[in-house]
């Protein structure tokens, strides 16, 4: 099993004190939320739980602060968790994962997914309705530029020309899509893996053969496409155990992203709670 540590509402100047800390105790990455600009009134409201996103919530961005501690670490993984991919355009995330590749010598991820908060989608320019189809096409986008370093595309959302955008990343940047729909589902199992949040003990092995279930599909519309490694990464709403870690090895996961501290009871605001919390975890289940 692998282990993510989850970022989210983590002290900004703390990341780079972390990040060896993390690595040193042999987790397998970090996760990073994603936010830009969120509307101080909205209707829109979170489709799997009853959480309500303060406007005043601090996000980083996540590639930079990606760099930041890929630049005092030499294995560990980084992944968003979720981007909001069609709020942008193509060519300049293709740009900004891409570069965070590079300079982490591969070990960055990209995480995405479609999006819940119409306004900010909205107030970024681009239209709500149709961000699946939209996400789709930039999906094709970002594998074209991460791989020949150039695209030519012509589709319903996106047309453009023969355009470069050098240079390549070195290593492959997998891809994993977030989200319980059915559409999400689909669209992960053409992708590299799929995460989801905060999941009853009891909906996980359901959930999780919906994911076979698609990626099976995909195989048989897709004939001779060869069998490649697929992440399910998840975080289960339970207390840790070795049982409990066997039990979703069993099931098919494949990574945990453990809980933000941010999100905890007690007081984890010092890098030394923080240091303890991630050491007696590694002691217990490393």
């Amino acid at each position: 099993m692998k282990f993510w540590q989850s970022m989210i509402f983590c002290e900004p100047d703390q990341l780079t004190e972390l990040a060896p800390l993390i690595e040193g105790f042999g987790y397998e990455g970090v996760v990073l939320p994603d936010h830009v600009a969120l509307p101080d009134r909205a209707t829109s409201s979170y489709p799997y739980s009853e959480y309500e996103l303060d406007p005043k919530a601090p996000f980083l961005d996540p590639w930079p602060a990606i760099t930041a501690m890929a630049a005092v670490t030499r294995r560990l993984r980084f992944s968003t968790y979720v981007y909001i991919l069609p709020m942008r355009d193509p060519l300049s995330v293709a740009k900004s994962v891409a570069t965070t590749s590079i300079l982490s010598q591969g070990r960055v991820a990209l995480g995405l997914g479609v999006g819940w908060l119409a306004e900010e989608v909205e107030i970024l320019g681009h239209p709500f309705k149709g961000r699946g189809a939209r996400s789709d096409e930039m999906i094709q986008i970002l594998r074209q530029l991460w791989t020949q370093g150039s695209a030519e595309f012509h589709g319903e959302y996106f047309d453009f020309p023969l355009v470069h955008a050098e240079p390549c990343p070195q290593e492959p940047i997998p891809i994993y899509v977030g989200g319980h729909t059915e559409a999400a589902i689909r669209r992960a199992a053409r992708t590299d893996g799929w995460m989801g949040l905060d999941f009853a003990i009891e909906e996980i092995a359901p959930i999780v053969e919906r994911v076979r279930r698609a990626l099976d599909d995909e195989k048989r519309s897709q004939a001779g496409v060869p069998d490649a490694p697929f992440e399910i990464i998840l975080s289960p709403r339970k207390e840790p155990s070795r049982d409990l870690y066997r039990q979703l090895e069993d099931t098919g996961v494949t990574g945990v992203i453990l809980p933000a501290w941010s999100l905890m009871d007690g007081d984890y605001s010092s890098v030394e709670a923080k240091h303890r919390k991630l050491e007696s975890f590694a002691e217990a289940f490393f």
